[in-house]
């Protein structure tokens, strides 16, 4: 058997085709920008990336980006107090603090001043117990993105039995709760499960989040499953060659075998290009959500968990 690749990236594509069409309804019909916020603190190459990627999607697909780089020397004082100024404006609709912060913050406080309601990263403790009850809330984009994917792919999941591998407050944990809400019937697996590989091998849908390079392989996998693969991991690539300095080049691998796996699987995601373009893409979607929530308005149909 041959997996059908999931295209995580084609499937972004048309999730901000949706948003950007809400948003020029919000303006034609309400005269209403949504607007997002991303606060930047330090000089970490990896989030400078990650925050330009997210401004110039927020503008592409018509919102209003509202950047915020601060120096990694920023008081938590002065911090707290721009996210207090942001939480006040009604021009901002969500709010972003890119983690990791320097280890002088700390982040759970940081991440429990933003307003709930303006929680696009769906990490606050609020929301973080929303989901849980099964109650309205802003969900973390990663999960909602695998929701999404899991969503078109099968068309309905209820009665499906998902294996979550993690258990992490970014993925896995919000992960197993979304699938719930949607009546698989899931277990949460993690470093410790016993018999690991057993219990993978009697699911329905395997989401993998566990940052362990590879670490699912083909003979893991229920013959014409599902495997959503959110792990993105940097190893050696010898076969490439090596670098002006000597060193190894290195490729992007996810936590499942994807060759072995793909040919076992009725349908995978690949890495890179499958959950990672989403999570942006639910980012912006999230946005959506919190300015029609907090004017009153029908929410996005297709955007939300």
């Amino acid at each position: 058997m041959t997996a059908q690749i999931i295209d995580g990236k084609a499937f972004a594509a048309t999730v901000r085709e949706k948003v950007a069409a809400h948003v020029a309804r919000l303006k034609e019909e309400h005269a209403i920008t949504p607007g997002l916020a991303v606060v930047l603190v330090g000089e970490d190459p990896a989030s400078q990336v990650y925050v330009r990627s997210k401004g110039k999607m927020t503008v592409e697909v018509g919102m209003t980006s509202f950047e915020h780089k601060l120096p990694a020397e920023t008081s938590e004082a002065d911090l707290l107090a721009l996210i207090e100024a942001l939480n006040a404006d009604k021009s901002v609709h969500g709010i972003l603090v890119q983690l990791p912060l320097p280890d002088h913050l700390d982040e759970d406080l940081v991440i429990n001043s933003i307003a709930p309601e303006k929680d696009v990263d769906g990490f606050h403790i609020s929301n973080v117990g929303l989901l849980g009850t099964g109650q309205k809330a802003m969900v973390p984009c990663t999960p909602l993105g695998c929701l999404m994917m899991l969503r078109d792919h099968h068309g309905s999941v209820s009665g499906l039995d998902a294996v979550v591998i993690g258990r992490s407050n970014i993925v896995g944990k919000p992960m197993a709760q979304l699938l719930l809400g949607n009546s698989c019937t899931v277990t949460i697996t993690h470093s410790r499960t016993k018999n690991l590989a057993d219990v993978v091998k009697r699911a329905d849908i395997v989401v993998a989040a566990v940052g362990r390079p590879e670490m699912v392989p083909g003979d893991w996998i229920k013959p014409g499953a599902t495997v959503i693969d959110v792990g993105i991991n940097r190893i050696d690539a010898p076969e490439k060659g090596t670098k002006e300095d000597g060193s190894v080049k290195m490729r992007l691998v996810g936590d499942c075998h994807f060759d072995s796996c793909a040919e076992v699987a009725g349908a995978i995601t690949p890495v890179p290009g499958g959950v990672g373009p989403m999570t942006i893409a639910c980012l912006l979607a999230n946005t959506v959500t919190a300015c029609c929530r907090a004017n009153g308005l029908a929410e996005p149909e297709g955007l939300t968990a």
